[in-house]
């Protein structure tokens, strides 16, 4: 195992050998590969640096100053996530820039939904042979989501395991904490004919993609054929479209006053995921065909012969983040001169016996 803490390559004083005796690299474990990616790494990370980041890469922890990042009495937030079996196509294709962008992205949206502007990142790569360009290319696109949110990549761990991972594979985590004044964490004020505002998806994202490539392998189809929903990508390029990051817009939002609440639309869909910032005497009713469907989620639905019901519990189907506002107009104006766009998909409700939390008003078709 490398061990960066963080991103700090340390050597095994006991690796000294004779020239007949094992070694690490032996072993499968590569300790100057693990050194040359934490050199191509430090300039992405540095990049990343804002208010509140203290000292340099190459302590045993990292550092984070709240009172010089701006709060006065915060409430700390921390997310982790994965990318799921996303990582496959990744592999399967060599094409690793945008694998990143969703491992942060799983993350930051889950903390921005509180109401938590994040502050720091770490990720977490594991490997059987550690490849240096390939991982370098991945912590890239990790360092680019953190500019794009605002947050800082200060350390990560890179495992070199041999025997756990086939060749070529690889495994990644994300860890983020962010921070909220107490007084305006999300959700609050959650009543009764709040409007529900629909932010679009970018496809996919990063869920249900063992059901995405059970499709695929039906399909008859490989990585490079041109993807029958999108003329201008292959199959692999266009569902590795990266996940969507909404933590400016709904930042924005949050400080303009105009939110209630917000949910992030991974798995479990619209249904399994809006009763999380539901009081229990609200249902939300949503109205089908009122956000556009991205075509993917047509291919996969008739390609796979999925039912509707499926697709609405694994995918989100075009829906990547949910706003509860009583401001509705306010939000959809703040979002048009930011360049976003919304939807109205829906209000709240007084909830009913025998009545889902999340009720769609019409069937819905793909």
């Amino acid at each position: 195992m490398i061990n960066q803490d963080p991103f700090r390559a340390m050597t095994d004083p006991t690796s000294s050998h004779a020239a007949t005796g094992a070694s690490y690299r032996d072993a499968g474990v590569d300790i100057d590969a693990g050194d040359a990616l934490v050199d191509a790494i430090k300039p992405a990370a540095r990049s990343t640096d804002r208010a509140g980041t203290m000292g340099g890469l190459g302590g045993f922890g990292a550092l984070f100053d709240l009172k010089a990042a701006g709060f006065k009495d915060p409430v700390l937030v921390s997310c982790t996530d994965g990318v799921g079996t996303k990582l496959m196509i990744a592999i399967e294709t060599g094409l690793h820039e945008t694998i990143g962008v969703d491992l942060v992205a799983m993350c930051v949206n889950d903390l921005v939904v509180q109401g938590a502007e994040p502050l720091f990142f770490l990720d977490y790569f594991a490997t059987g042979k550690l490849a240096i360009e390939d991982a370098a290319t991945i912590v890239r696109g990790i360092a680019d989501a953190c500019r794009e949110s605002g947050c800082a990549l200060v350390g990560g761990e890179t495992a070199e395991m041999p025997g756990m991972y086939a060749a070529g594979h690889y495994d990644l985590g994300g860890f983020s904490v962010g921070a909220a004044e107490r007084g305006a964490l999300l959700p609050k004020n959650v009543a009764e004919g709040d409007t529900l505002i629909a932010l679009p998806s970018s496809g996919v994202h990063s869920n249900g993609f063992s059901l995405v490539r059970e499709v695929v392998r039906r399909s008859g189809l490989d990585w490079s054929a041109p993807a029958p929903f999108d003329a201008d990508k292959t199959l692999g390029q266009a569902l590795l479209t990266p996940t969507a990051l909404y933590v400016k817009p709904v930042l924005a939002l949050h400080r303009a006053g105009l939110l209630h609440a917000c949910a992030h639309i991974t798995g479990g869909g619209l249904p399994g995921n809006l009763p999380r910032i539901l009081p229990a005497d609200l249902r939300a009713d949503i109205e089908p065909g009122s956000w556009p469907v991205p075509p993917v989620f047509g291919w996969l639905a008739q390609t796979g012969q999925i039912a509707a019901d499926e697709m609405l519990r694994v995918f989100n189907c075009g829906v990547g983040m949910v706003l509860v506002t009583d401001r509705p107009d306010d939000v959809l104006r703040q979002l048009q001169a930011e360049g976003q766009t919304g939807h109205v998909i829906g209000r709240l409700h007084a909830a009913a016996d025998n009545m889902p939390p999340v009720r769609f008003t019409a069937p819905v078709t793909f």
